[in-house]
């Protein structure tokens, strides 16, 4: 066996990673810890009523695109059965489209124009193939998802994980980070520790910034800026009604409902997740300033409070009048990193640091090139690439 290499954070970044360790060229003991009993991160899926799917966080995955290609070639590689068919939760004054919309930068960059770099594109690269990716073609999927739910991916990493020898560590939260003489990393966990040669961070940044040692504070320091809002998730279903429009769903400015960020028509995109007999699935999300008004003076957020908004939501804005048969409450707490003007500079900060001091750690997940699940699979395969020593391609 030879390097060890030992990925923080069991969320989809971090599966993502030690799944490319675990297929690379050379032989490796790949580790990843998760801090709770539980893997996947923010993608959970619960089986309602008639064995309806309710997803408390990601619920589709769009195959378009290169990243999207890469998605599907790995669930291909699991032998999963898929099932076809806002963005970002923060303050948009706030926000850097560079950093945020990266298509939409490097369009604007080429063509000067955002409208028209969107229609002539930004540039080809090659895209990955396999017959799960030319069905998503030939069928044109918008999204896909998964029989059982999301959380079906995160699970059959997981046994691929196991099975390829990568030892999987749950319920053991990180308590520190130090650099040994040889340049080896001792990971603490409490009561044990682990040695490794190279470690992935797939932590959320500010959560990594209180572990890094001293040798590595100004490190820290940009990470502890990176920082996350909370989003609220209400699940409703309501039996025998039906949506007076179609679509994904839709958003809501804060002009309009400063507490609702917008509502997903679940039952739209994914009707065989709809349960016997079926019924009606939204999901309305709460969040912005609203959110982190409550949050900061230390309001309770109650589960009826929330509830009490999405059915009000739900009510007003598509005719849902009655009570919902089924309901579902979950607070997402720092959920969702912002990527506010100057990120992009924080992150080049935060490379030229790691490559001038030769430190023996790749930095993946949703604090730093993307929120959805293909970017933070992307970051995943990206830190593995980094961790190998190979090139990266398109």
């Amino acid at each position: 066996m030879g390097r060890t290499v030992v990925v923080l954070g069991g969320g989809i970044s971090g599966l993502a990673a030690s799944y490319h360790l675990s297929r690379g060229p050379k032989p490796l003991k790949v580790v990843l810890v998760e801090g709770s009993e539980r893997l996947g991160g923010w993608i959970r899926s619960v089986r309602g009523p008639g064995g309806a799917v309710f997803e408390l966080g990601p619920r589709g995955i769009r195959p378009a695109g290169a990243l999207g290609a890469r998605t599907l070639l790995m669930v291909a590689s699991l032998a999963m059965d898929s099932l076809c068919r806002g963005v970002f939760a923060g303050n948009s004054r706030e926000l850097s489209v560079r950093s945020c919309f990266p298509s939409l930068f490097q369009a604007e960059q080429t063509h000067r124009s955002v409208l028209l770099g969107l229609l002539l594109g930004a540039g080809q690269s090659s895209q990955p193939d396999s017959a799960l990716i030319r069905q998503a073609r030939a069928e044109r999927w918008s999204q896909w998802s998964l029989r059982g739910g999301l959380e079906m991916l995160p699970q059959a990493l997981n046994h691929h994980l196991t099975s390829s020898g990568v030892t999987v560590l749950r319920g053991q939260p990180v308590c520190g980070l130090s650099l040994q003489t040889e340049g080896h990393w001792k990971v603490s966990l409490g009561d044990s520790c682990l040695e490794a040669d190279h470690v992935i961070s797939a932590l959320p940044a500010s959560v990594l910034s209180k572990l890094l040692p001293a040798e590595a504070a100004p490190l820290a320091r940009v990470l502890s800026t990176i920082t996350a809002v909370s989003v609220a998730v209400v699940n409703l279903q309501y039996r025998g009604a039906r949506l007076p429009v179609q679509g994904f769903g839709h958003l809501v400015p804060s002009s309009e409902d400063p507490a609702i960020l917008g509502i997903v028509y679940d039952s739209v995109a994914f009707p065989e997740q709809d349960g016997s007999p079926p019924g009606l699935r939204v999901t309305v999300m709460l969040g912005g300033s609203w959110l982190q008004t409550l949050e900061a003076r230390g309001t309770g957020l109650s589960q009826e409070l929330l509830q009490q908004q999405a059915q009000e939501a739900a009510a007003t804005q598509l005719g849902l009048k009655g009570p919902p048969s089924h309901c579902l409450v979950h607070l997402h707490r720092n959920c969702i990193p912002q990527y506010t003007l100057g990120h992009w500079k924080k992150l080049e900060s935060a490379t030229h640091f790691l490559a001038a001091n030769g430190l023996p750690l790749t930095l993946a997940g949703a604090s730093y090139a993307g929120v959805a699940v293909n970017d933070c699979i992307e970051s995943g395969r990206q830190a593995a690439a980094r961790a190998l020593g190979l090139e990266l391609d398109g």
